[in-house]
């Protein structure tokens, strides 16, 4: 997962739909483990909704 906005920037258009598809899975992961049961860290998807934000940003940036 990029950590900084900067490392968005350097990356090619499929190494970024790669993240792409990796920050989707984990959300989806999220949100079904929050449906049985309470999640400890209760912003992360949040912050997996704003990386795929960020993303999606630089895709549409890119073309």
């Amino acid at each position: 997962m990029a950590k900084k906005k900067d490392n968005l920037k350097l990356m090619k258009k499929s190494e970024l739909e790669k993240e792409l598809a990796t920050l989707e899975e984990n959300a989806r992961v999220v949100r079904f483990k929050a449906e049985g049961s309470r999640s400890k860290n209760v912003k992360e998807l949040s912050a997996i909704k704003r990386n795929i934000a960020r993303v999606l940003t630089e895709l549409r940036k890119q073309k």
